[in-house]
């Protein structure tokens, strides 16, 4: 990977097209000695936040409290794209978001509704990333790893970004 850089704004829209497209990612507290634990992401770019469905009771909902630094970490399924967003997690149940983001999938886990007492939305307002982008495939990367050990360098796989808070805004 190249060294840091800065996130262009074409890099950070790309983020928030794949972390729309691959929807599935890991979301954790960093400092609630917990694991991060699968969740599916509800993005609004324009608004520059994530909104994930939880239940109250969930250690998740509790730990945020009124809340806390977190990660969501995303990889796209051609896994040549892979992020970590680090940002302030916390319980954000409006109606509007709730009802923009309800589906047949989001149903099935809350059986009384959008008025289930336990459903609330948890909102990751993002403040830095991490973004690995690789290019070529798996033939790129044997190509890359061979060139390595012959001329004793590391492979070159793609490009490395970290991002502030004004790639979100």
């Amino acid at each position: 990977m190249s060294t840091d850089r800065p996130i262009d704004a074409d890099l950070a829209k790309r983020l928030w097209s794949e972390i729309d497209k691959a929807r599935f990612g890991m979301l954790g507290l960093t400092d609630a000695r917990s694991h991060l634990q699968p969740m599916t992401a509800h993005c609004d770019e324009t608004l520059g936040a994530i909104w994930f469905f939880t239940r109250t009771s969930t250690d998740l909902a509790r730990q945020t409290g009124d809340g806390r630094y977190a990660m969501f970490c995303v990889m796209a399924k051609d896994q040549e794209f892979q992020a970590c967003i680090g940002g302030e997690l916390k319980p954000d149940p409006d109606p509007d978001k709730i009802n923009a983001f309800w589906s047949p999938v989001v149903s099935a886990w809350f059986p009384e509704g959008k008025d289930d007492p336990e459903l609330t939305l948890l909102k990751l307002t993002p403040i830095d990333a991490q973004v690995w982008v690789s290019r070529g495939g798996p033939l790129r990367v044997a190509f890359e790893v061979v060139k390595a050990n012959l001329f004793h360098t590391e492979p070159h796989l793609g490009d490395e970004g970290r991002s502030g808070p004004v790639a979100f805004i």
